[in-house]
């Protein structure tokens, strides 16, 4: 898969300092690549390739010069996200709201009730992504045990494409916690050094555990910033390998709210900065769907109306 910053796929060995010795370390830590240097911290990349901090300091640095990260114009920016593409679901009222589909390169947050149909979503999309993108991999970190085979054969009919060579090009674990989740996370980095283009992740649901496991306020501080940073690692994913990262998120209900829906995502402010486009799901009238687009960096809000049937996702 190509970088999405160009000179990236240099080897760290050329970085002055780094042996073989020092580049195996670092590569078993995460550090395979000029990019993961380049934005790591000088306390991070001392510990992970057992080097002085003065040394991780020239190391960051000579890597940061070879990516060139500094100012860029406009322009190149535009040129840049030519290499953007719209991963579609099928419903044409859904890719329509979303521009096209859900775009690489970025984070899609979808949150509502249980039952609203974010899990739908992520199946569909572990088919679309593999029927825009042949010979691709679909990551799917499946943390309240939602991931069903047999679901996505059904889409997977539904395109008139082989559910059993799909569901072999899905790589799918079960988090059993907080921790076990963003090691999940960053193991994504694994799986494209073995070759897979990896097109897709899914995290369904990003909350669940962090809800579960950091209970009150005391200890709130705490949940956001190990948020915040499984969050980092997500969208580093989707920039550096041009991937498409889609997030489910529960919800609560917000009891001092009389006019309106109390209705809002777990995470706060965490959450809602570190995606890109983020639409609430809800149930609609006889059977439908809702959708609704409420926050996005290029398209106005707006929202739709589908359903989930046997085999796709249909416009109602």
């Amino acid at each position: 898969m190509a970088s999405a910053i160009e000179g990236n796929d240099e080897d760290i060995t050329e970085l002055p300092g780094v042996g073989s010795a020092t580049a195996d370390k670092l590569r078993k830590n995460g550090f395979g690549d000029l990019l993961s240097i380049a934005v790591s911290t000088v306390g991070q990349l001392s510990d992970a390739g057992g080097v002085s901090e003065s040394k991780a300091r020239k190391i960051i640095r000579v890597s940061r010069e070879k990516l060139d990260m500094g100012f860029k114009s406009g322009a190149d920016i535009l040129e840049r996200r030519q290499n953007v593409a719209k991963i579609s679901v099928g419903c044409s009222h859904i890719d329509n709201m979303m521009g096209g589909g859900f775009e690489t390169g970025s984070i899609t947050e979808c949150f509502g009730e249980y039952g609203s149909g974010k899990t739908q979503v992520a199946l569909k999309l572990a088919v679309a992504a593999q029927r825009d993108y042949d010979d691709s991999t679909v990551v799917y970190i499946d943390t309240e045990n939602t991931f069903r085979p047999e679901r996505v054969e059904q889409f997977a009919n539904g395109e008139g494409m082989d559910g059993d060579e799909l569901l072999e090009n899905i790589k799918v674990a079960r988090a059993y916690n907080t921790d076990h989740q963003m090691l999940l996370a960053e193991k994504v980095e694994d799986i494209i050094e073995q070759g897979h283009d990896v097109k897709m992740i899914i995290v369904d649901s990003l909350t669940a555990h962090f809800r579960a496991e950091f209970v009150g306020r005391g200890t709130l501080a705490k949940r956001q910033q190990k948020l915040n940073k499984h969050m980092h690692t997500l969208a580093l994913l989707a920039d550096k390998h041009n991937a498409c990262v889609y997030v489910t998120n529960q919800v609560q209900t917000k009891p001092d709210q009389f006019f309106g829906d109390p209705t809002e995502a777990i995470g706060g402010n965490i959450v809602g900065h570190n995606s890109t486009y983020r639409i609430y799901l809800r149930r609609g009238r006889k059977g439908t769907r809702v959708a609704k687009l409420i926050d996005s960096p290029n398209l106005p809000d707006d929202e739709c109306v589908f359903m989930i049937n046997t085999d796709d996702l249909d416009d109602a």
